[in-house]
């Protein structure tokens, strides 16, 4: 399979993950107006590209607005979240994979121990 189905990731938040690479995995995630990300944070490295709409990302405690085309780091280990300003979608990157989220969106553990 290339690419898993949406799934309801938080209300007015839907997501489908790519099949993943060896050590990289990438997400487009759909936001409705107003929607948010809640905060929370994970040790891999995150890099999120704004594919259409306005953001506010929290990182750390402090404010990141992303438009479309443009690009953010998140460092492994920082607290962050985002609130849609208007509806939107991004494409997110982790290094390494993230298994949680991979099990959680119906890939097998046999699959996460492949790639």
């Amino acid at each position: 399979m290339d690419k898993e189905e949406w799934q309801q990731a938080e209300p007015g938040v839907k997501r489908r993950i790519f099949r993943p690479g060896d050590s990289i995995m990438m997400m487009e995630v759909h936001f409705e107006s107003g929607a948010e990300g809640y905060e929370h944070d994970h040790s891999h490295e995150q890099l999120t590209y704004c594919l259409r709409g306005r953001f506010e990302f929290r990182i750390g405690g402090r404010p990141h607005p992303l438009e479309q085309g443009e690009t953010l780091f998140i460092p492994g280990g920082a607290r962050h979240g985002v609130r849609a300003l208007e509806a939107g979608a991004l494409l997110d990157a982790f290094t390494p994979l993230r298994a949680d989220l991979l099990r959680s969106s119906g890939w097998t553990d046999q699959t996460v121990q492949d790639v």
